[in-house]
């Protein structure tokens, strides 16, 4: 069955084709002038009943049949493919819990996409049901999906290196926290203010994105995983900014804890950030062991993860001026499939190691 929610003449002639009923007879069975039905009928979305009649329209589709509500349906989803979607103001009703399912299987699909980089899919998913609701208009568990979609539409802008600005993976963290906030759900607010630390590191800002990891790293609203995370990432941050020794130790404290985990590929992740951590203190020979630890234990099915091994290890090899050639290569390789999977951010890095290259001399192996 299906509900309008504000009624316009689009739908109202929709209503008409599906019960089969000339202007003038439909007039007659909604107790209306034909010149009303008329307007309708030639301005269409541009018109607006009065309310009401918005209620005799609710009226006349309520006491319509199943196969009514079938045509009803297909006629107003063919007669507004010329129409912008912004006009269509319907959507399906029936059991709510039916129609959430739906929107958490498609998110489930949006954690697959997202996984394998396939950003035009996750987007069309996303888009489906941001586009459809708004916050207002939803009940607690409408306003989880809600949050929880917008949440994965910044990883997807994350990702893709929109970073800050209105469109940004930034902008929809903040959006998405806001509403977990507003249901009271510690955990997946303090999951935002990880992502959002993630951001404020991609954005250079590494003093304030450490400081954030450090409190996130003890915050007992995330998981020990999440904390393992946060706690490896304070070591990237100090990375990045210089201080190799200590975010050295960090990181091995984030490994031991996701060895007992049981978390493979956080594991491998980990060895590949010490690897860089240790090419940054010049230490080349630690760097190698850590990355090959990485490269031979973590997953490469993502694009992503395929692009960050092969960037970090090329990075290392580029320190060295026996294997310069060899990094060279690997980078060119890790830029191709940052470039075939519009991984801008990946991309930026990549050109900024090999402008760096070109400069004063890499560390010396020790």
């Amino acid at each position: 069955m299906a509900t309008v929610h504000h009624w316009t003449g689009l739908e109202a002639k929709a209503l008409r084709l599906a019960l089969r009923l000339s202007v003038r007879a439909f007039a007659q069975h909604l107790g209306l002038a034909v010149a009303t039905v008329s307007k309708w009928e030639s301005k269409l979305a541009d018109t607006e009943p009065r309310p009401d009649t918005q209620a005799i329209l609710d009226t006349a589709l309520g006491r319509a049949d199943a196969s009514v509500h079938l045509r009803f349906e297909t006629l107003l989803s063919e007669m507004t493919s010329a129409v912008t979607t912004a006009r269509r103001r319907i959507t399906a009703s029936g059991p709510r819990a039916w129609e959430y399912e739906s929107w958490a299987d498609d998110l489930d699909r949006v954690v697959v996409a997202l996984s394998r980089q396939n950003f035009t899919f996750a987007d069309s998913l996303l888009t489906r049901w941001l586009g459809r609701f708004r916050s207002p208009e939803l009940d607690d568990k409408g306003l989880y999906l809600f949050a929880r979609s917008t949440a994965l539409l910044g990883d997807l802008k994350r990702d893709q290196g929109a970073v800050l600005g209105p469109l940004s993976a930034q902008h929809s963290y903040a959006d998405a926290r806001a509403v977990f906030t507003q249901l009271d759900i510690p955990r997946r607010v303090a999951q935002l203010d990880l992502s959002l630390a993630v951001v404020t590191e991609m954005s250079g800002k590494l003093d304030i994105a450490a400081r954030n990891y450090e409190s996130l790293a003890v915050d007992d609203r995330l998981s020990r995983r999440d904390r393992a995370r946060a706690r490896l990432w304070v070591g990237t941050a100090l990375s990045k900014d210089g201080n190799h020794d200590y975010a050295t130790r960090l990181m091995q404290a984030a490994t031991r804890d996701f060895e007992d985990l049981q978390e493979p590929d956080d594991w491998s992740v980990a060895h590949q950030k010490l690897a860089l951590a240790r090419r940054g203190a010049g230490d080349l020979t630690q760097a190698l062991h850590f990355i090959d630890v990485a490269r031979s234990s973590g997953t490469t099915e993502s694009p992503m993860q395929r692009v960050r091994l092969d960037t970090a290890h090329g990075h290392i090899l580029l320190s060295d001026a026996a294997t310069r050639d060899d990094g060279l290569l690997v980078l060119d390789q890790a830029a191709k499939t940052a470039a075939q999977y519009r991984l801008v951010h990946q991309l930026r890095s990549i050109e900024g190691i090999k402008a760096m290259s070109e400069g004063p001399t890499e560390p010396r192996q020790r």
